[in-house]
């Protein structure tokens, strides 16, 4: 097939920007800040793409991101705790519908592109249950449907709610809505139906009715049919969804009182045989050659299909080798996704312009002409920083072979599926300006110096608090779904209310009936009714939960996913304060426990031991806590474990058990699984060859078990 007119002749191999400075050539410092910037782009985007249908980066930027983001993490692992995307699913459900909470968690995939990385994930799966190369592991191959994430759970054969995936645990409920989709049976027809069966699959929408509804739909034009069909079910009126010609695609299954089949293949299968429509394409393949050449077929057949897909995926098809690989907190170990190549176009870049982010970061936005890729119109591009503009790397080294960016230039833009790409290159016989653009050294909101420090690839702003865009933006973050998520206060009111003086930090919204509520039931557009519903809403969120109060701080580097591993091992914020207060960067217990946390590093945990000691900042927590009745965060403990509620490291080689099926093992008993001995550690699992920890052990007096013991406690 051809794409922009070029022949493409490695079907493996994704389209990658040139002018990336590779993970391997990059430095500590560096990389830090390569991690720092990743993460908030990819968690913007998450809350963009499945919060409010209305995506901001291409599927195969947001791929390309968060792949480096992987690599980065794997080469730096004390990095790995950075505002990582790999931890999240979703985004926060919409305060509109009904929360349905899942009763198994509706996860993402993880994510390859290349024939290697094919090869490695059959690799991980051979090592995770120990089984030699001449055991045949099958896989089925299906198209990745581009569509909107859609749990149906039935009770006695008849359909009793439908929800979104939502954030992963808590989706929306959207069960008026998925009764007027015809694909989408409302009583179950075959014999030995299970009395609970939850099926799970892809709301989508052809390529043909798409293009009818923004001929002939209610003025609105959408990007793609992804976000047509997404925003179709999410309609607060069911007659709307009814009037939009939604389709389903079945795949998976949630809860389920009785198997429906022992593997992949015969489950989907099943499900047609009930009366969901499955994909044909769907098939089994026995090894990474077969997987390949179903991947190139079905991406061949892509643009007469019909509909939108970007990318094949795989499963492990024997159920019982599922069940034995197990999950990850957001993806499983059987299945990947491997997506297709991303797609190219060249357009002018009309103007360059400088935001300010709520860090006080200067980033530059390409203005684009408007270009249509793969059926979707793009205007923007981000261009990262004032070194990317100009051709180099952080370490000065040329990229691009040192060609500059420029207002006027005709660029090379690179993107697949959705909006916004990334510039890739320029073409030098057009440009049209003999004067290389300067990067402002002033912010261009409060004019305060912007300065860059050593190692920073980011020129900041120097303004803070004083500066309307990081106040502001520190308090959108603040109020966001991911974080507060206030009711009748957004984007809007809080540039209102900043601008008017009334709420400068986030302490203040909690104060502001009693310091301006007769002035806002004054304020022209406001009026009784409207101000009483906000300061409900606020009412409402003076109680928060614990991982939603450390992510709503605005804490550089923290994240929905680094905030969550904080509450979860601390439980309350009387712990998790203290034990921020106590810590001191480098030394003492604090700060050793605080690093021991499976998945937080070094850079993490110095960023908010840091904000927890700056006495400005530390202010605003207090004042902002005071307000607040907080929800510890509490795992349910399993009684019948002997290691529920204990630390437990493993070190050394294990023979019998894979490292990763033990920690799985670990957790899913009730064990916290930590990354280094510390005195909060309960319990050591040490194979041949363990050094350090097993030592440290000793010297602590924790008790200390070898491979044998431990598969007496695993198999209980």
């Amino acid at each position: 097939m051809t794409r922009n007119g070029n022949e493409q002749t490695d079907q493996s191999k994704p389209d990658v920007p040139s002018e990336e400075l590779p993970v391997d050539a990059l430095s500590k410092t560096t990389a830090v800040q390569e991690v720092a910037r990743l993460s908030a782009i990819l968690e913007q985007s998450n809350q963009a793409y499945h919060g409010d249908d209305a995506p901001f980066i291409s599927d195969a930027e947001y791929d390309h991101l968060k792949r480096r983001l992987t690599e980065i993490e794997a080469r730096f692992p004390e990095l790995e705790a950075e505002d990582s995307v790999t931890g999240q699913v979703g985004a926060t459900p919409d305060g509109r519908f009904a929360k349905v909470r899942h009763s198994q968690r509706m996860l993402s995939l993880e994510n390859a592109f290349t024939r290697e990385e094919v090869e490695a994930f059959i690799l991980r799966i051979r090592s995770f249950l120990s089984l030699p190369p001449t055991t045949e592991i099958a896989f089925t191959a299906e198209p990745k449907i581009d569509g909107l994430s859609l749990s149906l759970r039935y009770e006695s054969g008849k359909l009793v709610q439908a929800s979104t995936r939502g954030d992963g645990a808590v989706g929306e409920n959207v069960t008026a809505n998925a009764r007027t989709i015809s694909d989408i049976p409302q009583v179950l027809s075959g014999m030995d139906i299970p009395e609970i069966l939850e099926i799970r699959g892809e709301i989508y929408m052809s390529h043909d009715d798409f293009r009818v509804l923004n001929a002939t739909g209610d003025g609105r034009v959408f990007a793609n049919p992804r976000n047509a069909a997404a925003g179709s079910l999410r309609q607060l009126d069911p007659a709307v969804t009814a009037s939009r010609p939604l389709r389903f695609f079945a795949y998976a299954w949630g809860e389920i009182s009785q198997p429906l089949a022992p593997t992949q293949m015969q489950a989907v299968e099943r499900m047609n045989e009930l009366g969901f429509p499955v994909n044909p394409l769907t098939r089994i393949c026995r090894n990474a050659d077969e997987m390949i050449a179903a991947w190139t077929q079905i991406e061949q057949q892509r643009a007469t299909l019909g509909y939108d897909i970007d990318g094949v995926v795989y499963k492990v098809n024997d159920l019982a080798l599922q069940a034995r690989l197990g999950l990850r907190s957001t993806t499983p170990r059987w299945a990947l996704a491997h997506k297709f190549p991303a797609e190219q176009a060249w357009t002018r870049l009309e103007k360059i312009e400088i935001q300010v982010g709520r860090t006080g970061a200067l980033s530059p936005v390409a203005r684009l002409t408007p270009v249509t890729v793969g059926g979707v119109v793009v205007s923007n591009a981000t261009l990262h920083n004032e070194d990317y503009i100009a051709g180099r790397d952080s370490a000065g080294r040329p990229i691009r072979e040192g060609r500059d960016i420029r207002e006027g230039d005709w660029v090379r833009i690179y993107r697949a599926g959705d909006v916004i790409p990334k510039i890739a290159d320029v073409d030098l016989a057009q440009r049209l300006s003999d004067t290389p653009y300067i990067f402002p050294q002033h912010c261009p909101e409060c004019h305060s110096d912007a300065v860059r420090e050593d190692g920073d690839a980011v020129r900041r702003c120097t303004g803070g608090l004083a500066c309307p865009a990081q106040g502001i933006e520190k308090l959108r973050h603040f109020v966001s779904r991911p974080a507060f998520d206030i009711d009748g206060l957004g984007e809007k009111q809080i540039e209102a209310f900043w601008q008017a003086g009334w709420i400068r930090e986030p302490a203040d919204i909690f104060t502001l009936e009693a310091r301006h509520g007769d002035d806002l039931r004054k304020t022209e557009g406001w009026g009784e009714k409207s101000a009483t519903k906000l300061f409900h809403g606020i009412e409402t969120r003076r109680t928060i939960p614990l991982p939603k109060l450390i992510n709503a701080l605005g804490i550089r580097h923290i994240g929905e996913q680094s905030a969550r591993l904080l509450s979860r091992h601390y439980g309350t914020w009387q712990a998790f304060e203290t034990a921020m207060t106590t810590a001191q960067i480098g030394e003492g217990q604090a700060w050793e426990e605080l690093n021991s946390i499976d998945g937080i590093g070094a850079i993490l945990a110095g960023s908010v031991v840091t904000a927890f000691h700056q006495p400005a900042e530390r202010e605003v927590i207090d004042r902002l806590v005071r307000q607040l009745t907080i929800e510890p965060d509490l795992a349910p403990v399993a009684t019948d474990s002997p290691i529920a509620g204990k630390t437990v490291v493993f070190t050394g080689t294990l023979e019998h058990m894979a490292r990763a099926e033990a920690k799985a093992r670990a957790e899913a008993m009730g064990a916290k699984v930590a990354g280094s001995v510390s005195a909060k550690t309960d319990l050591v699992v040490a194979g041949p060859g363990a050094g350090s920890k097993a030592a440290k052990a000793a010297e602590l007096g924790i008790k200390v078990i070898d491979e044998d013991e431990w598969l007496k406690i695993a198999r209980m």
